[in-house]
């Protein structure tokens, strides 16, 4: 019986080409799956509607965390 030993995944660092090579399929895939003008009505409607509200505290919320000069941007 051989021993398993627990190796440790590389830690990249903050510019991680494993997680942005991810990330890149799952986008690339997402715009080929013909769900993207469904989705983008969807994110109109919310922000138009009753979650509008709700939508923009946790916009401001999360700003809170960003550099100041992007912290008020808008979108």
């Amino acid at each position: 019986m051989t021993a398993q030993k627990h190796v440790q995944p590389k830690n990249e660092g903050e510019g991680s080409r494993t997680a942005a090579r991810q990330y890149n399929e799952a986008a690339k895939k997402f715009a080929q799956s013909g769900k993207v003008d469904k989705a983008a009505k969807d994110a109109e409607r919310a922000i138009e509607g009753d979650e509008a509200k709700e939508l923009k505290r946790a916009e401001d919320k999360g700003r809170v965390h960003a550099a100041p000069h992007e912290q008020k941007r808008e979108i």
